[in-house]
């Protein structure tokens, strides 16, 4: 098995006439918190779908754990963890029949199951709402108990897709620990989101625009980056950064056309 958690080649994904994915090339390292930045429709979702062996790349090439994502989905769907920005719950059962349920599909083994269940609601902080219904559960509860539930089977690298979308900040944040709490111990996480303050928390990002990966790097030095071409710039964000690679490629496709 390689060291390398993801490996994209030229990946492209097309709808028809419509590119969503325009020749994408990435590595990420196991252990790594890695994050797809972008606008919504910049292509970040449409990518761990075929990363997560959802979609089928229309060509290139991605593995996953060394499972090629085109002729070994179902392989890349069984060792992985995944959670949408939906959080994939179901409102009309309990939390414990949410984790019981998310245990079956994920084939824990049944001598296991308790000891996953004891750890998924440890996690999401909710041991004491486990016999609550889920729908009355708050967008914070609700994110921690499907993040609990998508790694019940303990997979080596989850992707989180938009997971910190219409929660609170303070929600957000709590979240954020608990990615770096799974990193800690040793899993690969693939996030995707539009908040650019959030990228502070990846050991890297990459910037996705028009289907194109338009930047990559650590914050740091992307934001280096930044500030020796615009020193005028006192502690540029990583909006600063969104920003000034977006207006260089419009001025750069106006000059063209």
């Amino acid at each position: 098995m390689s060291g390398n958690a993801v490996v994209i080649e030229h990946l492209t994904k097309r709808f028809g006439d419509f590119v969503a994915v325009d020749d994408v090339n990435l590595t990420v390292q196991r252990g790594e918190i890695f994050g797809f930045l972008g606008p919504n429709g910049a292509g970040k979702s449409t990518t761990i779908r075929v990363l997560c062996g959802l979609l089928a790349p229309t060509s290139g090439r991605a593995t996953v754990l060394d499972y090629d994502v085109a002729t070994q989905p179902e392989l890349v769907k069984q060792s992985i963890g995944y959670m949408s920005q939906k959080f994939s719950l179901y409102d009309d059962l309990t939390v414990e029949e949410n984790i019981d349920f998310f245990s079956g599909i994920y084939g824990v083994a049944p001598g296991k199951r308790e000891e996953r269940k004891a750890y998924a609601l440890k996690m999401a902080r909710i041991e004491d709402r486990r016999h609550d219904m889920t729908r009355l559960l708050s967008g914070g509860y609700k994110q921690r108990l499907a993040l609990g539930c998508a790694i019940l089977h303990e997979p080596s690298i989850v992707f989180l897709d938009e997971p910190t979308s219409g929660v609170d900040p303070i929600a957000r944040r709590s979240f954020w620990e608990l990615i770096h709490q799974m990193a800690a111990e040793g899993k690969t996480v693939f996030v995707t989101t539009h908040y650019m303050d959030e990228a502070e928390y990846c050991h890297r990002v990459s910037l996705m625009y028009g289907g194109k990966m338009v930047a990559l790097g650590t914050p740091t030095d992307l934001k280096s980056a930044l500030a020796a071409r615009q020193p005028e710039l006192i502690s540029p964000t990583m909006a600063d950064v969104f920003i000034e690679t977006i207006e260089a490629i419009e001025t750069t496709e106006a000059a063209r056309a």
